[in-house]
């Protein structure tokens, strides 16, 4: 799965370490911590332990400017404490311009003009708001872009926010990326009117799927075109995948898709209806698939249940394990029972979980049916 990490894009800001002095033409760098940003951020209750452990280097700078970025958010609606935990997470604020903060949350507004929203998206996302002010014409261009295409607002925002480096690059880039996409989506068959819908849940779903070379989608939709999938078939894969199709290739789908044929002993027919019914299979090494396949069959778990309900593959062997011993104090036997209740999340398992309670709990009369009285 993809891991969403954000990195602050700043040229003031870019470097979890002490950067040279050539990379920070504007700061003056000391062996000494600037007094006046470690006496304003304690007087805004940051844990200067924290930044001192992490992110010490932010400290010997100068200009620092934390009482401006303190202003800029409580003039956005962030309380103190919402302030004093961005600016310990992300120190590195201090150390941009307030022009281009205030810049910065104009180009933010014109996609979240509600300043609450906004100031949550900055408290989950810092390094995503104190960017480079370099960054800042690629930064509009690319939204505007996004806005041409009738997205929704809140995709861009949420692109902006998790995958903010394909804002910081030039458009150019994501149109190749995003005209890739919606030519696939038009070449497997996939109705012009639903494009925007499909395009926007992708995004949604995998923001970083901009990130990745063009190139990469068309391998591996070819690959598994020569594995005998149908256009139908590949679209709804690259609709059930939500982009992950990017982050495969076609040397490991062929080792995952040779190896889960060979553990089922399935012919290629069925190994292609089960990928269908559980895509997350295409890009599962060989080493979990194996250790969850014997985790399953030790819990006597038949192969041919597997078959039957392969979503299971996508659960770990400890969240199996937990759940069929839960199941099994209610006297549900997964060995003979089907596998659908142990799939989904934790709050899909714990609805399931609850209706067998339910079920086990309930009376065996019936408490609406009229009581005999004596006559």
């Amino acid at each position: 799965m993809l891991r969403l990490i954000t990195t602050s894009l700043c040229l003031r800001c870019q470097y979890v370490t002490a950067p040279p002095f050539s990379s920070r033409p504007c700061t003056t760098v000391s062996s000494e911590e600037n007094q006046q940003t470690v006496k304003a951020l304690y007087e805004l209750s940051v844990d200067i332990q924290k930044v001192r452990k992490l992110k010490g280097w932010v400290l010997n700078q100068s200009p620092a400017y934390t009482q401006e970025v303190a202003d800029l958010l409580n003039d956005m609606g962030a309380s103190g404490v919402i302030i004093s935990r961005i600016l310990a997470v992300h120190p590195e604020a201090v150390l941009c311009h307030p022009e281009h903060m205030k810049a910065q949350r104009d180009l933010w507004m014109t996609v979240c003009p509600n300043l609450r929203e906004l100031v949550g998206i900055i408290e989950k996302f810092p390094a995503s708001f104190f960017t480079s002010s370099s960054h800042h014409h690629n930064q509009r261009t690319n939204i505007v872009y996004f806005q041409s295409l009738n997205l929704n607002k809140r995709i861009i925002t949420k692109l902006m926010a998790s995958a903010p480096q394909s804002f910081s690059r030039p458009v150019e880039q994501n149109e190749v990326m995003i005209c890739t996409l919606q030519q696939a989506y038009r070449e497997l068959g996939g109705e012009e009117a639903n494009l925007k819908i499909w395009l926007q849940k992708l995004l949604s779903q995998n923001p970083f799927v901009l990130l990745k070379p063009p190139e990469v989608l068309r391998k591996n939709l070819l690959f598994l075109r020569d594995k005998g999938f149908s256009t139908a078939q590949l679209l709804r894969l690259l609709s059930k995948l939500r982009g992950f199709v990017t982050e495969l290739n076609p040397d490991s789908m062929h080792r995952t898709l040779a190896y889960s044929q060979e553990t089922m002993g399935c012919s290629e027919e069925g190994l292609r209806n089960i990928v269908l019914e559980c895509p997350a299979l295409l890009y599962y090494p060989e080493a979990i698939l194996a250790e969850r396949f014997d985790g399953l069959l030790s819990a006597g778990i038949s192969m041919s249940q597997i078959m039957e309900t392969p979503t299971v593959l996508e659960l770990t062997t400890q969240i199996v394990s937990y759940r069929i011993q839960r199941l099994k104090a209610h006297g549900y036997d997964v060995r003979t029972g089907s596998l659908e209740v142990l799939n989904g999340t934790k709050k899909d398992f714990e609805m399931s979980y609850g209706k067998l309670q339910l079920r086990r709990e309930r009376p065996l009369f019936n408490p609406v049916a009229p009581l005999k009285g004596d006559d």
